[in-house]
């Protein structure tokens, strides 16, 4: 094995190449879990030709992922926390293989919830470990480091949009299912060996950054739930959170319904369909935005980001509300709204362990991620809302405003609360007595 997989003695500084080997790891394993969220709105189309169900009913199973996905990563936090990330992630690897090959032989909607709850459980054991991980490694680069990391998971199904979409024309969607769930299962066991997490003295120091205050304070998680702040947070990831979800899970069915799903566009010298080419933008602006936002973040501040990015979702969304029924404009302003959406899985873990400490930032960072799964049952929602109006204009406008509202909250309320409760818990610790050291 290389020096670069090698672990150092617990109080050596680790070589960056190591911290980066581990970084790149993560990544790997979280461009396996992608087409566990971002593939699904493919497979809903068929799934309801075959069976005749209610959309809103099929979109159930979507939600139920994105819950077991998110409300489970507390528990598997703590896991890692307490035992490291190898063992998490083997266990959420074989989890999504196991929940694929059960949505490929499903015959009944509860057995596609039966699927989706199982590969969400797995997807979550492996998405906190990775991002937990990534923020224990780069204390001095923790939006750049959760970016990269959330990266993965943003645009890793952009590369297989295509390949996806053929199996599902030649093969079925079952068959999509089974071998895509094996494989991707396969690789996440394997990478898993590689992964450790930080031992004291590994990692540089908190960094000192007049744009990020970062607390010295590492607070346990039931400290972390007492904490006003923390539920803010949690409200604003909800709100934004909640617009990405909806437009995740119905890309293809808001373009058939504007009635222009299959039509041709041709941008930079490529020529898709709506839904390819928006899918496949779709992925990589929202794989390159976590890092882009979270080394913005580094180096001007979490809030100053957040004020903006939300800003131009709540835009980006009210202008698809105006213009998406324009094929290249769907596809343009579909690439812009997850450009502007997926750094919130940058900027809140960074946030977090920013204002409450490192030591438990898996489980930490976890509890906040929940609010990804408070914001997915906002989902089958937008869909009976769209079925009772007959547009999807309610829910486009909607979604910009929690997006502009949480924007003019990050920088009004987020940022002076933040500095507070960080210089606080700095002056506790100033005022605290020395230890007492034994003597002889």
């Amino acid at each position: 094995m290389t020096t670069a997989l090698q672990a150092g003695e617990p109080g050596h500084r680790v070589s960056d190449a190591y911290r980066w080997t581990q970084l790149a790891v993560g990544v790997i394993c979280m461009v396996m879990i992608a087409n566990l969220q971002y593939g699904w709105t493919f497979f809903v189309p068929d799934i309801q030709k075959q069976f005749g169900w209610d959309r809103a009913a099929i979109q159930w199973a979507f939600t139920l992922f994105v819950l077991f996905e998110t409300w489970l990563v507390p528990v598997e936090g703590w896991f890692v926390d307490k035992y490291g990330p190898r063992v998490v992630v083997i266990f959420g690897g074989v989890l999504c293989g196991v929940g694929w090959v059960i949505n490929g032989y499903a015959a009944s909607l509860n057995q596609f919830y039966l699927g989706q709850v199982i590969a969400g459980i797995g997807a979550g054991a492996v998405y906190g470990t990775c991002v937990g991980n990534a923020l224990k490694w780069f204390p001095d680069k923790r939006g750049l480091a959760a970016g990269i990391t959330a990266a993965g998971f943003g645009a890793g199904a952009a590369l297989t949009v295509a390949p996806i979409q053929s199996m599902i024309a030649n093969s079925g969607y079952q068959a999509a299912f089974i071998n895509f769930g094996i494989g991707q299962a396969v690789v996440i066991c394997a990478m898993a060996i590689f992964l450790v997490a930080p031992k004291s003295g590994q990692t540089p120091a908190v960094t000192v950054n007049a744009a990020n205050a970062q607390s010295r304070r590492n607070y346990r998680p039931t400290e972390v739930l007492r904490q006003p702040i923390f539920w803010l947070m949690y409200a604003m990831f909800v709100a934004v959170g909640a617009g990405g979800l909806m437009i995740t899970a119905n890309l293809k069915p808001i373009a058939a319904d504007l009635h222009i799903d299959k039509v041709d566009v041709t941008l930079v010298g490529l020529t898709m369909t709506v839904v390819t080419f928006s899918a496949t933008i779709d992925r990589i602006l929202n794989g390159l935005t976590r890092p882009f936002f979270g080394w913005i973040s580094d180096k001007i501040g979490r809030e100053n980001t957040m004020f903006i990015a939300f800003a131009m979702e709540g835009v980006g969304i009210y202008l698809l509300y105006l213009w998406g029924s324009d094929p290249v404009w769907f596809v343009l302003l579909s690439g812009f709204v997850f450009f502007a959406w997926g750094e919130i899985y940058s900027l809140f873990p960074a946030t977090c362990t920013d204002t409450f400490g490192s030591k438990f930032a898996a489980t930490n960072a976890g509890m906040l991620y929940t609010a990804k799964g408070t914001a997915a049952l906002l989902v089958p929602f937008a869909n009976y809302m769209q079925q009772a109006q007959g547009s999807w204009d309610g829910v486009f406008l909607i979604a910009a405003g929690a997006n502009i509202a949480a924007s003019i909250l990050a920088i009004a309320v987020l940022k002076p609360w933040r500095k507070s409760v960080v210089a606080k818990a700095q002056a506790e610790i100033d005022a605290a007595p020395a230890p007492r050291v034994a003597t002889a």
